[in-house]
């Protein structure tokens, strides 16, 4: 009603406001009523590299193509679409003979000539798309048509090119249209995996949360955390009061109630879908119960069994755990205890490809932060190929490659290198392609946590000859879906504190895939910046495992029976946290009173954080500065907890909180940060990362006994002169022993 009481008003407004008011003011009603329409329309822009180019297109030969892809959220259709096109092209294309397609799901929405007088420099076009072409599921092609002679030319000949900037946009102009209140919708339109920018979705509390709504929350947050993956996710907290606009998850406990939300009681559990009452095409999510443990109880359901939910309000009569969760066995996490099969990462249909120069087959791996590759030659993988033989080639080829880093080549023989196999020339004639197999080791020492293999099918391409040059299209390539990496020979342990691998995967709290080892010690006297915080980070967890925290446990800190035998992640703001005061003589820096720092050689860049040899890593702190103002904002630190023996605790503390939303955008890293957090202590100051100290102290995880006496005397050369003493000692008293019973033997006879 709203945007139709405005659609209405536009023309009444601007013919009285032309008629009757001046220039300047008629500009100035003109100024606002664009602003009120574009409040309703909105416009979505992104980069070709945010859209998945990370690099300059260049379209090559003939028929050269390139493309990304992009979405459209379920409740928006597509009013206006244009691409700002940044490119060059060759200066010996044939002007009338060659263009510059763009194409939107294999329909031609434009042909850019490309003329002689503007070959060779950067050229910027619009390009407006018919928005019929634009459906949910979306496909951009680049085309390159080009030719360079009248007369016979070869397909892929060095002058026939044309380059894309990856900074050239995609802009989308939209409507909004309502969803129905329907849970079986669920996650939409809370989260589309369609929209690739980041979530922001607010939670609203109807009274200040315990620890049990918290708890709910969290699960809720992490739940979402892990759908948004790569995306990021905030999640902005008020306390009693809905967003002026858009969707929201609204929680409520009891009596509570939150203005704007009418008719649902808390008396069961229960998951509600209504309409935001500040926006026609809002949604609420309204998750209520009697007491914590029911709001925790609807929470659950929510984010383990939203499938089997229908309608617009779901009473929860009762969930149950039927099986404990094991450790490392986090769905985004490679296993550790058996092979994985290649097949198990992604779809089927992605292992396969064609052309003479196909795209790469990129399979992504996030492993387990504490695998223990000591003396360890390299991961196993056993592949599995299939591809179609040339009838003449040197130098195919399938390169295998991880996180950008080249491991291996593998090659391709031609039908004329394989003719003396009778057997393989036999199979040939049954079936165009060939299988073949390959045993190879990825070094597991220079894999990042968050990682890709990528494997790419490269085939010559055979000069036939002037005039002879056809590019056939023949050329396949596949992976076979049963293809192992195996993880299993592999232990865990690392040593801590390690602020990286806490970045990276949450790990040690990710350990166990619900946070069931988890504690989250909140500050005194929280307020919604400490909320928000507290759920970003949780959503980052979801991210690195692949599922919600539905174990964690959240505590004031003040009984220490609820800490023992749990890795505690410690926020704090402004002093608010009575434990951090407990533990001051434990902790590497203070924002209690005066900033208090520790330092070390870290902060000249001595040398730069390695990552395999533990002993390289240490930078122990050498000094120690105390600041009374100007000092950095806010500080991370890991240290073991005093409570338990191999148990972490991490501090993410702040000297106000608005600083923490700096540490949330410093946990999600990105291109604007130069460093990513490491050691045991590290500073944010703004957008800026600094790593100060690195202190090793103790190791988490389990060898077994001779693994760990192997290690133990390598790394500690004490140990290894007393073991050697031990050793020769033990030898010598058994050589006398053996010797005197000897003599008394030969005395004897």
């Amino acid at each position: 009603m709203q945007f139709l009481w405005l659609a209405l008003s536009i023309p009444l407004l601007m013919s009285s406001a032309w008629a009757e008011e001046p220039a300047d003011v008629a500009e100035e009603d003109a100024s606002v009523l664009e602003d009120a329409i574009a409040e309703f329309v909105p416009t979505y822009s992104a980069t070709l590299k945010q859209l998945g180019a990370n690099y300059t297109m260049h379209l090559r030969g003939i028929e050269g193509s390139d493309s990304v892809s992009f979405d459209v959220r379920a409740d928006q259709v597509v009013t206006k679409a244009r691409v700002n096109l940044e490119y060059s092209y060759s200066p010996s294309l044939l002007s009338d003979l060659s263009q510059i397609n763009v194409m939107v799901n294999d329909q031609v929405a434009a042909s850019l000539p490309v003329p002689a007088e503007t070959a060779g420099s950067l050229q910027q076009q619009v390009i407006d798309i018919p928005p019929h072409l634009v459906t949910e599921f979306n496909r951009l092609t680049l085309q390159l048509i080009g030719h360079y002679t009248m007369m016979c030319e070869d397909p892929q000949h060095s002058s026939l090119w044309a380059k894309v900037s990856n900074t050239s946009t995609l802009e989308l102009e939209t409507t909004p249209i309502v969803l129905p209140d329907d849970l079986s919708r669920l996650p939409l339109p809370f989260f589309d995996g369609r929209d690739s920018r980041a979530l922001e979705l607010p939670f609203v509390f109807a009274s200040t949360p315990d620890n049990l709504a918290l708890e709910a929350a969290g699960a809720v947050s992490s739940w979402f955390g892990a759908m948004a993956s790569y995306r990021g996710a905030h999640f902005p907290v008020a306390l009693g009061q809905l967003p002026e606009k858009g969707n929201a998850i609204v929680l409520m406990v009891g009596a509570a109630t939150v203005a704007g939300v009418e008719g649902i009681e808390g008396a069961r559990p229960s998951l509600t879908l209504v309409a935001n009452p500040n926006d026609p095409y809002g949604k609420l999510l309204v998750i209520a119960g009697r007491d914590g443990e029911q709001l925790k109880q609807a929470a659950l359901a929510l984010v383990s069994g939203s499938h089997v939910l229908s309608g617009a309000a779901a009473r929860i009569d009762r969930i149950d755990s039927l099986q404990s969760r094991k450790p490392y066995d986090a769905p985004n996490w490679l296993p550790s205890d058996r092979p994985v099969q290649l097949g198990e990462l992604i779809e089927a249909k992605r292992l396969n490809v064609s052309g003479y120069n196909p795209g790469t087959i990129n399979l992504p791996m996030r492993l387990p932060p504490d695998l223990f590759n000591w003396r360890e030659k390299g991961v196993p993988l056993h592949l599995k190929y299939r591809y179609t033989p040339q009838p003449v080639s040197t130098n195919s080829s399938l390169l295998i490659s991880v996180g950008g880093k080249f491991i291996k080549s593998l090659p391709l023989p031609s039908q004329e290198s394989l003719k003396d196999d009778e057997s393989l020339m036999a199979k040939l004639q049954q079936d165009d392609s060939l299988l073949r197999e390959a045993e190879l080791l990825l070094p597991l020492n220079s894999l990042p946590l968050q990682s890709a293999l990528q494997l790419r099918f490269m085939y010559d391409y055979i000069k036939q000859g002037e005039c002879r040059d056809i590019i056939i299209d023949n050329m396949r390539g596949t992976i076979e879906p049963d293809s192992t990496l195996d993880l299993s020979g592999y232990e865990h342990f690392i040593a801590m504190p390690n602020l990286g691998v806490f970045q990276s995967s949450g790990f040690p709290f990710t350990r166990m895939a619900d946070l069931a080892e988890t504690a989250i010690v909140m500050p005194a006297g929280a307020g919604a910046e400490e909320f928000s915080f507290y759920l970003d980070v949780l959503g980052r967890f979801g991210d690195s495992t692949g599922l919600p925290a539905t174990a964690v446990t959240v505590t004031q800190g003040d009984d220490d029976t609820q800490l023992k035998d749990r890795d505690l992640l410690i926020l704090a703001a402004a002093g608010n946290q009575p434990l951090l005061q407990r533990w001051a003589d434990l902790l590497p820096a203070s924002l209690n009173g005066e900033a208090t720092f520790e330092l070390s050689d870290l902060v000249h860049r001595v040398r730069y954080w390695t990552g395999s040899d533990t002993r390289a890593n240490l930078r122990q702190a050498r000094s120690s500065l105390a600041v009374g103002t100007g000092g950095a904002g806010a500080y991370v630190a890991g240290f073991e907890s005093p409570l338990s023996s191999e148990r972490s605790v991490v501090v993410i503390a702040a000297a106000s909180p608005e600083k923490l939303i700096d540490v949330s955008t410093a946990l999600r890293g990105g291109e604007d940060y130069e460093d990513s957090l490491q050691g045991s202590l590290a500073v944010v100051n703004g957008g800026r990362i600094n790593n100060l100290v690195a202190e090793q102290q103790y190791y988490v995880g389990e060898l077994g006994f001779f693994r760990y006496l192997q290690w133990l005397l390598a790394h500690n050369l004490a140990w290894m002169l007393l073991f050697t003493l031990l050793a020769v000692a033990l030898t010598s008293v058994l050589f006398y022993f053996m010797l005197r019973a000897r003599a008394r033997a030969r005395l004897n006879d």
